[in-house]
C-alpha cells in the first residue's frame, strides 16, 4: 500500500501531426483506443484515455495534430486541440525527434513557441522515436528544445516499442494535483463502442486508400444493434462521385476489403461476432458543412 497521497487530473497530449500521439496513448493504456496510420492528421476528435495506477488516475486527452490550418475541418481540429489546454492540469508535448536534424529545427521554432505560449500548465516534453537516433545525434535535439520552453522534464521515448514510457509516466504523474479517483479501474476511455467502431472503419480507409481520399471521407454509424452478432450499419461520406468510385472499387472489391479489415478489429474490441454493412454516399463539401461537422463532433 502506497503512503503517497492519491493524485488525479487531466493531461492534454499536443504536438505536430504524425508525431505519434495516438500510438503513445495506446501504449500508455496498454490497449488500442485511438486509431493509428502513417498519414498525418489521422486524429480528428479529442479522445480520452484513462490510466489508473495504485496511487493515481490520469485522464489523457489525445488531440488532433497542431498545424497551420486552412480548410474548415482542419481549423476545427486545431481548435479542439487548443481548447483541451484550458482543462489540463499538465500538458504532454510530443515531438518526433527523428523528424529533422537539429540544424533545421529553427524553421519550426516560431510555430512551436506559438503553441506552447498558450499553455499555462506545466509541460513535459516527450521526444518520440528515440531509437532512430544515436545519443550523439539526440543530444543536440534535446538542447534545442531545452532553449524553446521551460519544460518540467524532457523524456526521450519510443511510443511504438514502449521504451522510456515508465519514465514518462512518472514525470506526468508528478504534474497531477491531489484528488480522488474519478473512474473505475477497468474503464480505459469514455469513448463509446459506436464511436470507436466508426474510427476503426475510418482507419481502414486511411490505410487502404491514398491521395486526398482519406481526408475527404467521414464515417457515420447509422445503427448499432447489440446481439449475437452485433449488427452495424455505417455510411461513408465522400465529397465527389469519383471518390465514391475509388472507395467502392472494381466490382465492390475495395469496399469489401475495408469492411473485412474493420470487422476483424471491431470484433476484437467487442469480443463478439459483427455483421457490418457499409454504404458510400456523396455529400458535396461536407468538410465545410457546419451541420455535418457538428454531427461528427467537430464543431
Amino acid at each position: 500500500m502506497s503512503n503517497s497521497p492519491y493524485r488525479s487530473g487531466v493531461v492534454a497530449i499536443i504536438g505536430p501531426p504524425n508525431a505519434g500521439k495516438s500510438t503513445l496513448l495506446n501504449q500508455l493504456l496498454r490497449q488500442k483506443i485511438a486509431i493509428v496510420t502513417p498519414k498525418p492528421q489521422t486524429t480528428r476528435n479529442r479522445i480520452m484515455g484513462i490510466v489508473t495506477g495504485v496511487d493515481y488516475q490520469m485522464i489523457l486527452l489525445d488531440t488532433p495534430g497542431l498545424h497551420q490550418a486552412r480548410e474548415t475541418i482542419n481549423r476545427q481540429m486545431v481548435r479542439i486541440a487548443l481548447e483541451s489546454l484550458a482543462e489540463a492540469d499538465g500538458v504532454l508535448f510530443l515531438a518526433d525527434c527523428a523528424d529533422m536534424p537539429a540544424s533545421k529545427l529553427d524553421s519550426r521554432a516560431e510555430e512551436y513557441r506559438g503553441y506552447l505560449g498558450r499553455v499555462t500548465a506545466p509541460v513535459v516534453l516527450a521526444l518520440n522515436k528515440r531509437d532512430k537516433l544515436t545519443p550523439e545525434r539526440l543530444l543536440p535535439v534535446i538542447d534545442w528544445y531545452r532553449g524553446l520552453h521551460p519544460f518540467a522534464a524532457i523524456v526521450p521515448i519510443s511510443a511504438l516499442s514502449g521504451a522510456g514510457i515508465d519514465d514518462l509516466l512518472g514525470e506526468l504523474v508528478r504534474l497531477l494535483p491531489e484528488g480522488p479517483q474519478y473512474y473505475p479501474d477497468d474503464i480505459p476511455t469514455d469513448a463509446t463502442e459506436r464511436f470507436i467502431a466508426a474510427e476503426i472503419i475510418r482507419e481502414k480507409i486511411f490505410l487502404l486508400t491514398r491521395d486526398e481520399i482519406p481526408y475527404s471521407t467521414a464515417v457515420v454509424i447509422e445503427t448499432f444493434a447489440e446481439g449475437e452478432p452485433v449488427v452495424i450499419q455505417a455510411t461513408i461520406l465522400v465529397e465527389r462521385e469519383s471518390q465514391k468510385g475509388i472507395l467502392v472499387g472494381q466490382k465492390g472489391k475495395m469496399l469489401a476489403t475495408i469492411r473485412r479489415n474493420a470487422v476483424a478489429d471491431i470484433e476484437q474490441m467487442l469480443g463478439s461476432r459483427v455483421r457490418l454493412h457499409l454504404w458510400v454516399k456523396v455529400s458535396r463539401n461536407w468538410t465545410a458543412n457546419a451541420g455535418i461537422l457538428r454531427e461528427l463532433g467537430l464543431s
